[in-house]
């Protein structure tokens, strides 16, 4: 092997070169030193980060626009601190092109894309409680808010471990430390692992149980649920959890080996895959099917309270059967709840 003057390793532990930029990587540059001393073995892909952090820019804007239109505040913060974090990841790739000595950059995209779909996966959530109100809260085992505050506790957790962790490894001088950092971030990428399988499994099972129920469905918003734009934002909504899923599992195998793993330093196509590429899709789906456009202008009203409220009047509410199934007056319905009302007496 050939080293044309250039410091780094020959792969078998030994070091050769100038002392100075070995004790200090970041005074090399690509001319001086062998990626051996950089955080990669590959020179990250311009054309492919760049491509990256465009479109997510671009999801950036189009989620403040209709999350200001829509009023979505909770849904559009979650989505925008999480793309602007994948932004922020990429750039630093980019910037790692240019110089992949640099230690600062590295450690920006790698805290950065690893808690970002932590905060993709809270608008995710999000969506669950609203979807039990407009099929109806009784076909649910749980009340809407109890979807939320589980799983987005769930996900405030796993922020928390993976931030941690990103804190720890960045300010790490030593390699126990470092250690440390990155068993945090581990341990965080796999409580959003399972987090994301048990919100899976409590999908699946409210949708058997709408299925079961289909003549129970919540006809104030049957025009919505029986609309094929709501079907396609169900479709999409699973395709981002698969996704995320899927992109969580690649990271806890990559970091599981460490940051000197073959997986970790060496193979860019494999991270442009199941880490970028993922997570393009799960982000193309929370954008383009919008809840708040799919949801045709109810995602507010389908809101819950965090309060219980007692009925008061049961028996009033059993005797009006119009009520009991919709809250609304006929003449309010669409043409499909008239429809259900009449068929349900």
């Amino acid at each position: 092997m050939s080293h044309s003057n250039l410091t780094g390793t020959d792969g078998r532990g030994k070091w050769y070169g100038n002392l100075t930029l070995i004790l200090d990587p970041e005074l090399c540059t690509v001319k001086t030193c062998d990626l051996s001393l950089a955080s990669f073995l590959y020179i990250p892909s311009l054309p492919g980060n760049a491509i990256y952090t465009a479109i997510f820019a671009l999801y950036i804007a189009a989620q403040l626009f209709l999350g200001i239109k829509y009023k979505t505040w909770g849904y559009m913060t979650a989505m925008v601190l999480g793309l602007a974090l994948e932004v922020f990841g990429y750039v630093a790739r980019i910037m790692l092109h240019n110089d992949p000595f640099n230690n600062n950059d590295f450690l920006m995209y790698l805290v950065a894309l690893t808690i970002a779909p932590a905060l993709l996966s809270a608008s995710i959530y999000l969506c669950l409680s609203r979807i039990v109100v407009v099929y109806g809260e009784t076909l649910s085992r749980f009340r809407p808010r109890t979807y939320t505050i589980v799983f987005c506790t769930c996900d405030f957790i796993c922020l928390v471990l993976q931030a941690l962790g990103g804190a720890i490894a960045s300010t790490a001088n030593t390699e126990s430390s470092s250690n440390l950092g990155k068993n945090l971030m581990l341990a965080g990428l796999i409580f959003q692992d399972v987090s994301l399988a048990l919100f899976a499994i409590a999908c699946t099972d409210f949708f058997l149980r709408v299925r079961k129920s289909r003549g129970n469905w919540n006809a104030r918003y049957l025009d919505i649920t029986n609309s094929r734009l709501f079907k396609v934002f169900l479709f999409g909504l699973m395709t981002a959890t698969i996704t995320i899923f899927i992109r969580s599992s690649y990271r806890i195998v990559e970091l599981s080996g460490g940051f000197d793993s073959n997986l970790f330093k060496s193979d860019e196509a494999v991270f442009m895959i199941f880490e970028g590429f993922m997570i393009v899709i799960a982000t193309s789906c929370l954008t383009l099917l919008h809840p708040a456009v799919c949801f045709q202008g109810a995602f507010a009203s389908a809101n819950f309270s965090f309060r219980v409220k007692k009925n008061v009047n049961d028996s009033s509410m059993n005797s009006d059967q119009e009520s009991q199934h919709s809250g609304v007056p006929l003449s309010m319905m669409g043409p499909s709840s008239r429809e259900y009302v009449a068929l349900s007496k």
